[in-house]
């Protein structure tokens, strides 16, 4: 995709991304809103003057004056063929502003919570929240709170396409977004693969820096089969996904207050908040800081999709209201 600037050629990569997103048509004003809530700002005429050129390039097709546009399988190509400059770091970008669209108020227990969304075929949905179960019981994940959705409807702003099962499990990012709001910074390291030794964490055998990837590490390592989320939760022995982050020694007396609120909600992502300035399971901590491990939220899906149920995930992908989640007990 060749455009007469690269600014221009940035614009499209964006609209591009969001109608890919988006999954449906989509007008200048839904991509608008879109937009800032991605951090970004363009005017309703600027991405109106953007599409055109969009269409002349076969990128996007007009549906209808109301519906909008749809994006067509040679944008989708540009999507997944983006800049790599633009791609890297695309990890700590996610993170960040899924961190800013969390409002989560744990003392009033309402709000939007971060998920990661699931795609499970219908007739294989069944089998995979049965194999899911005993990840949740046993407290690999974030939340026993889930999301459910059936074709055609939503996770949050994620549609579920034709002849699936959409399924949302909380993210880690929950935690990062209350420490947010609370005015602690927290510092979002690397996902990994973590070494479970009779149920306690012991060491990542396999880690990717948030800041230096294009793609998420959880995904990764799911699609690579580095796990053994079901082997950890039978035995007690195996290999699950969990993420590293360090918040600053002083901000400590917030961040137990925070993680503790969270708990009483049903949130409770850490595996390990360590010592100050002390290495957590090997991994070295910054001066004055704490380094925490989270567990994965996409850990019970794992646990599914091991057992060769097929799944296409979206970590870390949008947020839903609190009040829209239900027990996973209740699913079966």
């Amino acid at each position: 995709m060749t455009f007469n600037s690269q600014d221009v050629e940035r614009k499209i990569l964006s609209i591009l991304k969001i109608l890919a997103e988006l999954g449906r048509p989509a007008g200048s004003r839904v991509i608008a809103d879109r937009m800032k809530s991605h951090g970004l700002t363009l005017s309703e005429r600027a991405i109106r003057y953007h599409l055109k050129i969009m269409d002349e390039a076969g990128l996007t097709e007009l549906v209808g004056k109301r519906d909008g546009r749809i994006i067509t399988e040679k944008g989708r190509n540009e999507v997944r063929n983006a800049l790599v400059r633009d791609k890297v770091g695309y990890s700590i970008t996610k993170i960040e502003l899924l961190s800013y669209r969390t409002n989560f108020n744990y003392k009033e227990k309402s709000g939007d919570v971060p998920v990661n969304v699931s795609f499970f075929r219908i007739a294989d949905f069944p089998k995979a929240l049965k194999h899911m179960k005993a990840a949740f019981e046993k407290g690999y994940c974030v939340s026993n709170l889930v999301a459910v959705a059936e074709s055609g409807k939503s996770i949050g702003d994620v549609i579920v396409p034709q002849d699936y099962m959409g399924f949302g499990t909380v993210c880690s990012i929950i935690i990062n977004g209350s420490l947010l709001k609370a005015g602690v910074p927290i510092d979002s390291r690397f996902g990994g693969v973590l070494e479970i030794n009779n149920h306690k964490p012991v060491r990542f055998t396999e880690i990717i820096h948030y800041n230096g990837c294009s793609l998420d590490p959880s995904e990764m390592f799911i699609k690579a089969k580095m796990t053994s989320v079901r082997q950890a939760v039978s035995t007690g022995y195996g290999k699950i996904l969990a993420n590293f982050r360090e918040v600053p020694a002083i901000c400590l007396p917030v961040v137990d207050e925070v993680l503790q609120g969270l708990q009483k909600a049903g949130m409770d992502g850490v595996l390990v908040k360590g010592n100050v300035s002390e290495d957590v399971c090997e991994i070295p901590v910054e001066p004055n800081k704490v380094g925490m491990i989270l567990v994965g939220g996409l850990n019970p899906v794992t646990a599914a999709v091991e057992t060769g149920i097929e799944a296409e995930n979206q970590s870390m992908s949008t947020v839903v209201k609190y009040s829209s989640l239900v027990p996973f007990k209740d699913l079966l």
